[in-house]
């Protein structure tokens, strides 16, 4: 039987990146929903076998500035419910914690490239353990709380909340594991108003994609293959 993957895209370039390719292999169909023009519904995002909730430069407390935002809110509440596997990165993991009741802030600080992760000791026994080591890609000013009864995976020295999972098969990333670094350009066209209000040199971040993105990918597509090893096994287990 054919599974399907659905993801909630808040802007085109910030996609599935290195896991699309993974998904497509293991016989997924993958369907973005774009977040602002599709209906985000409880219903829409509770059905497929996977959901993967995306990165973005809007925030959770932004939702009186893009009232979708707590549609989203809703349907992710109702997704989670279902204990049916769910993925959130960067904006889409900050949505996960405040859908679980947890604050996300803005910190007044940016944490922008690549730099290494610490993991916890629950971190270096989960799915994560391949990024030991291994600068992941940061892009992010907002900070999540972990959620009550989450478990915490990863942190750095500025924004100590980096990874958590409230569930099996439920996993939050602050950090883009997910980005392909043969496709960084976008982000840095993208992202040049907040890269320069930053202080952040795109030179810099092109220069350290070349550098550290292939043994990203590497590890990335590893912790993305063991996730979905164990997303299959509980997707059987619903059955």
């Amino acid at each position: 039987m054919t599974r399907r993957a659905l993801a909630v895209r808040h802007v085109a370039f910030e996609d599935l990146g290195v896991l699309e390719p993974l998904l497509s292999a293991r016989g997924y169909t993958v369907d973005y929903l774009e977040a602002g023009v599709d209906p985000i519904t409880p219903e829409l995002l509770s059905a497929p076998d996977l959901v993967v909730v995306l990165g973005g430069p809007i925030g959770v407390g932004d939702t009186a500035l893009y009232p979708n935002l707590a549609a989203e809110l809703t349907a992710i509440a109702a997704r989670l419910s279902t204990g049916r596997p769910t993925l959130g990165i960067c904006l889409g993991a900050q949505l996960i914690a405040a859908a679980l009741g947890a604050d996300v802030t803005p910190t007044g600080k940016k944490e922008i490239g690549y730099a290494p992760l610490t993991l916890t000791p629950a971190g270096r026994d989960s799915v994560l353990s391949p990024l030991d080591g291994v600068p992941v890609l940061h892009w992010h000013g907002d900070q999540f709380a972990i959620p009550a009864g989450s478990t915490t995976l990863a942190e750095t020295p500025g924004f100590p909340h980096q990874a958590f999972s409230p569930a099996p098969g439920t996993l939050a990333l602050q950090f883009h594991l997910e980005a392909d670094h043969t496709r960084l350009e976008p982000w840095l066209i993208g992202h040049s108003v907040e890269l320069a209000a930053a202080g952040v040199d795109p030179r810099t971040l092109r220069a350290d994609a070349a550098t550290h993105g292939p043994a990203l990918a590497r590890a990335a597509r590893t912790v993305f293959a063991s996730w979905l090893d164990e997303a299959e096994e509980m997707l059987a287990g619903l059955a």
